[in-house]
């Protein structure tokens, strides 16, 4: 019998479609405007977001997207070309694979419909987020559910008869082919050091404290697969730290910050510290810039060596990382294949 192909929807949250404050605005826009991100009553958030943010920001973050612009694009929308392509490759004819960004495109609407055209009903849905969080994971999973069944919103329109099956990974923040892909890269970029690291910084990207104080498992996942990684790279406990970065607004979020304990890292004796962030899956604004760019110059101004300093790349197009992504969505496929 002839088997029907399986759709996989690689999911990311988006990128700005060039470095300029015309591109981010809309970008920002959608993006500050999901309640899974910003939970303040509409009435309360909107006209500050419509004023001020979206008056100054774009232009802020332009200039920082300028910075980290490649002649092929968005660096965030190059990885994921180069994960689609590689993850293709592995799955082979039997599976589609496309990308689906939350806020920009291509859109996770636009990645559905696409699968739908080819006649798929199937489709597995891979969040490019290790670790889940309410305002990564379950925003995909709003986006899709809405595309899946025709609508913007929960109270759309119901006019979409045929509704594909969707299966949702779990969160793999734990899993051994994800901490032994991080460890083959990590020992890949340790072997190019002349000297070794003295202090391994494990960052992730922070979430508002009361987020996770009303359920949010995202700092414990965050956890959890820090300890995994440092056992399988064989650090002891003083050799590595945990920290949480891109702080926004005035709310107190989870901690450490990244920002407060690099400025505090010469003051301790670190000379040479190596940053890797593990939930990140694919190198973008917040490795390249918060963390290249301006986390080097942070160190630099508490008295240490930008020379010294190393921010390992994402895990990227890393052949243990698309071998993983691959036997997992094969293995959320049992029964389909």
């Amino acid at each position: 019998m002839k088997q029907d192909k399986i759709g996989v929807l690689l999911a990311q949250i988006g990128t700005p479609s060039a470095p300029t404050a015309k591109a981010v605005r809309p970008y920002l826009k959608k993006f500050l405007s999901d309640r899974r991100i910003v939970d303040y009553h509409p009435l309360l958030w909107q006209p500050l977001l419509q004023g001020i943010i979206l008056t100054v920001r774009p232009k802020r973050s332009a200039k920082l997207y300028e910075e980290i612009w490649t002649e092929q694009g968005s660096p965030l929308r190059i990885h994921l070309n180069s994960q689609q392509a590689g993850i293709q490759e592995r799955l082979g004819d039997g599976f589609r694979v496309e990308v689906g960004m939350a806020y920009s495109e291509p859109s996770i609407e636009q990645a559905m419909r696409a699968l739908e055209d080819d006649g798929i009903s199937r489709v597995i849905v891979l969040p490019l987020f290790p670790q889940y969080s309410s305002t990564t994971t379950a925003s995909v999973y709003d986006e899709v559910c809405f595309a899946a069944l025709g609508r913007r919103h929960a109270s759309g329109s119901t006019a979409k008869r045929f509704v594909p099956t969707l299966r949702f990974v779990d969160a793999y923040y734990n899993h051994p082919g994800y901490i032994a892909a991080m460890k083959r890269h990590l020992d890949q970029q340790l072997q190019l050091l002349q000297t070794p690291p003295d202090k391994f910084i494990l960052t992730f990207h922070g979430i508002p404290q009361r987020y996770a104080d009303t359920g949010d498992p995202y700092r414990e996942h965050c956890l959890e697969s820090s300890n995994l990684l440092a056992e399988a790279m064989g650090w002891d406990r003083k050799q590595w730290e945990i920290v949480f970065q891109s702080r926004f607004g005035r709310e107190p979020w989870i901690e450490p910050a990244t920002f407060d304990v690099l400025a505090d890292l010469a003051r301790q004796g670190v000379k040479r510290p190596f940053l890797f962030a593990p939930g990140f899956a694919a190198d973008c604004l917040e490795t390249l810039h918060e963390l290249g760019i301006e986390g080097r110059e942070l160190f630099e101004k508490a008295g240490g060596s930008g020379d010294s300093y190393t921010m390992a790349p994402c895990l990227n197009d890393h052949d243990s990382w698309l071998d993983f992504l691959t036997a997992y969505v094969l293995n959320n496929a049992q029964g389909w294949v």
